[in-house]
């Protein structure tokens, strides 16, 4: 960010957040920000339209680009900011007023922090942190939190329809698709060593939270040049029963059943091609090569 003493930052604003309770929330985070800066603010109106909306602003007028949501829009401001060659981008920030926000955990800020993540951008304190690149046959896109398939896709259809339930959404959605034990024969290149496991799920972390609350990936870091892999092999639901809570606190990377591994790159297949979910998001299929881009983002940390 550049050192003005009144910075221009873009707003893209997601009133759909939280099931449409982030929209009474726009005049407090509009005013708090313009007591140190000049704030332009876009609204969100359907789903892909904060990657619309940063794709076409011209970038070089503006000091900072902000997302205020949830992990989907976040997801959608990053994918616009990467329409733009990297010389044209600029800091990324975080206003968290969405259901689930789990990339804001690796910056010490929980659902509803927005006045905390608004003194960090007022701070102007920037890092630089990994980004994952998402190859498949059809697309290419980015994200910063995670990646899954099976049961992660599953979950997040399911919690959809939860969301009247807030926070607690996600958690019941995947504890009730769990519980099906539905597993999925996985094809796996770590860095090029072969991995073939069935597993309820892959999960690909960049960061060490998903669905805002479980420690999924705990030795997961923003800024480390690696991603993260979990598996889950086959196990019965009274094991499943034991594990679940373990997640919490990252604990379940003890079990057994439970592979971890780190890699530069990951590439993943399937006897049939099964959905991938970033960042809150259902997106793509199998197969796919997801990379990590060390240090390729700079956001306000």
């Amino acid at each position: 960010m550049k050192a003005t003493p009144h910075p221009n930052l873009l707003l893209i604003f997601n009133p759909h957040a939280a099931a449409g309770r982030a929209a009474r929330l726009l005049p407090e985070i509009r005013a708090a920000l313009e007591e140190f800066a000049s704030i332009d603010v876009l609204q969100t109106d359907r789903a892909g339209h904060a990657t619309q909306l940063v794709a076409a602003a011209d970038l070089s007028s503006y000091d900072g680009l902000l997302a205020a949501g949830g992990d989907g829009t976040l997801f959608e401001v990053l994918n616009g900011l990467y329409r733009h060659d990297r010389e044209h981008r600029v800091p990324l920030g975080l206003i968290p007023v969405g259901t689930g926000n789990a990339f804001a955990r690796d910056l010490d800020l929980l659902p509803g922090d927005w006045q905390k993540s608004i003194e960090l951008i007022r701070s102007r304190r920037l890092k630089r942190v990994d980004t994952g690149r998402v190859n498949t046959p059809r697309q290419t896109y980015y994200f910063l939190n995670i990646i899954g398939a099976g049961l992660p896709v599953d979950a997040m259809q399911t919690s959809q329809k939860l969301k009247f339930l807030g926070n607690f959404a996600y958690t019941l959605a995947t504890l009730w698709q769990a519980m099906k034990l539905r597993s999925h024969r996985f094809e796996i290149e770590l860095d090029g060593l072969r991995l073939e496991q069935e597993s309820m799920f892959v999960e690909i972390s960049n960061t060490r939270y998903t669905g805002t609350s479980f420690l999924i990936a705990p030795a997961a870091k923003l800024d480390d040049g690696l991603l993260d892999l979990t598996l889950v092999r086959k196990l019965s639901r009274t094991r499943l029963v034991r594990l679940f809570p373990t997640i919490y606190k990252g604990r379940h990377v003890h079990f057994e059943e439970v592979i971890t591994r780190q890699a530069r790159e990951i590439r993943i297949r399937a006897p049939k091609k099964l959905r991938l979910a970033p960042d809150g998001e259902v997106q793509g299929s199998t197969p796919a090569t997801i990379t990590c881009l060390k240090r390729d983002l700079e956001i306000f940390a």
